[in-house]
């Protein structure tokens, strides 16, 4: 029996964040779906999402794609919330709470469910970039028409996979901008 008695205002269906093991998010997320089936409860927990973000590493020019969690630790489950539901993600192995004031689960506002949707939708489309340079470090042009020049890394955009970088051209130091796959670490 759950701890408190709650009916959702007429049915609604809403987000909730509950806790987990870190690492176990997906684990969770598999549990609890099984446990939705087994226990016949889709017309009352209705999605699981464990929401990530696809980032690429670029090291030594060699790209690596790799998966993240946005929140680790934490599961978001669309549900209606009742002393049932309550019950099944409460006791699923793997989950430590529910987010929310005590015993009571705060759903997330539609303004929160449309930014955390616009941003893992965002990053599926288009995966950040991430690069081991850093402003002051040296850098060398692979290709491109500076190939072959070495300069001083001026400013990371990771936004647009660019790199702005210091070389002297007919003896003036000038800022280019080239891409992350153009440069080499000195």
């Amino acid at each position: 029996m759950a701890p408190f008695s709650v009916m959702s205002d007429k049915n609604e269906r809403r987000w909730y964040v509950i806790q987990t093991y870190a690492g176990y998010e997906n684990k969770v997320k598999a549990n609890l779906e099984q446990r939705i089936a087994t226990m016949g409860m889709e017309d009352k927990i209705f999605r699981v999402l464990v929401p990530t973000e696809e980032r690429v590493y670029v090291k030594d020019g060699k790209h690596k794609k790799v998966k993240r969690k946005v929140f680790p630790g934490y599961v978001l489950v669309e549900m209606i919330l009742d002393d049932q539901s309550w019950y099944v993600v409460r006791h699923t192995p793997g989950v430590t709470g529910f987010v929310g004031a005590g015993n009571s689960p705060i759903p997330l506002s539609e303004r929160e469910v449309q930014e955390i949707f616009a941003k893992i939708g965002k990053e599926q489309m288009k995966p950040k970039v991430e690069i081991d340079l850093k402003p002051g470090d040296v850098v060398r042009v692979k290709s491109g028409p500076f190939e072959g020049q070495a300069g001083t890394v001026v400013e990371v955009v990771p936004e647009k996979g660019k790199v702005k970088f210091s070389v002297t051209l007919f003896g003036r130091e000038t800022i280019v901008e080239a891409d992350y796959n153009d440069l080499t670490k000195l």
